[in-house]
């Protein structure tokens, strides 16, 4: 599933090509691609028509675009599969299009929401006095915003009884890290993923947090981490961060950093990657009988 490097990039594409166009039509081609918008397709499609699409945003996974006009957002998840795509008018169409939106002028593109999955989809929603689509008014800020707060970050990591991969991918808590960044991150970091939040001290916090931040703007800069054709970009593009990782999917490959053959473990229907020897298995907690 795209993690932060990937929905921003497409946030940005989204923002040179999209941004300031107003709608001329919407045509919903699945009804499950709008599923999210209770009101149904049609209502979907009327309420974006002649309204213009302002500065596109994004928290964590989420993305979504203002109806400038409007108190309004058109919030955008890509599940699995999803691909939000700029594309000219007379291309043909593809195979898994499920949202078509038409623009009020002459550039002669379209978007197009594509999902071959289905477990994506975009929605309308009213917007927070924050400005945020209200679906969404839970999710944390993310490590790159510039509000993100540190020291809160690491008070909550104290406080919770969990461990510090499912603390990376708590979105309440921190969003955007997914499964790969997660063990990215935590390779940088020499910390198991079974580690139990609450023994990290402060100092130990602020470094995974910037190793989260370090292994994010270098997947940024490559255009995020494509596996497959189902991340792209809007204009189609893959990214190349998975020729980079450290971490993930490198079982029995050794480690970049001591030699040691990396292993995956099973973890709550994913799979985590480390190193036996750089990250250590904490120590079971012995209970007295």
């Amino acid at each position: 599933m795209p993690e932060l490097p990937e929905v921003e990039v497409v946030r940005r594409g989204l923002q040179r090509w999209v941004s300031g166009r107003t709608i001329a039509e919407a045509e919903v081609l699945h009804p499950r691609a709008v599923r999210r918008h209770p009101a149904g397709a049609g209502d979907f499609a009327a309420r974006l028509k002649g309204h213009s699409v302002g500065i596109a945003r994004r928290r964590g996974k989420y993305l979504w675009l203002p109806l400038a006009d409007t108190d309004t957002s058109i919030l955008g998840h890509l599940g699995m599969s999803g691909q939000l795509l700029v594309q000219p008018e007379d291309a043909a169409d593809e195979k898994h299009l499920r949202i078509r939106i038409r623009f009020d002028d002459r550039l002669g593109t379209e978007l197009r929401f594509v999902d071959q999955r289905t477990f994506g989809g975009l929605s309308l929603h009213d917007n927070t006095p924050e400005g945020l689509p209200d679906a969404i008014a839970h999710i944390a800020r993310d490590p790159l915003d510039p509000a993100f707060d540190d020291a809160a970050f690491h008070a909550a990591l104290r406080l919770r009884r969990t461990t510090v991969k499912r603390a990376l991918l708590d979105q309440s808590l921190i969003s955007g890290v997914g499964n790969i960044y997660a063990d990215e991150a935590l390779w940088r970091a020499r910390l198991h993923y079974e580690r139990p939040t609450a023994t990290l001290t402060r100092p130990r916090s602020a470094e995974l947090l910037g190793h989260v931040r370090d292994v994010m703007n270098a997947a940024l800069a490559v255009g995020g981490t494509s596996f497959d054709s189902l991340y792209v970009n809007v204009n189609g593009e893959s990214g190349y961060f998975d020729r980079s990782l450290d971490a993930y999917g490198r079982e029995d490959e050794p480690c970049r950093r001591c030699g040691t053959p990396m292993r995956r473990r099973p973890w709550m229907n994913r799979s985590s990657y480390f190193c036996p020897r750089c990250q250590r298995a904490p120590r079971p907690i012995r209970t007295s009988s």
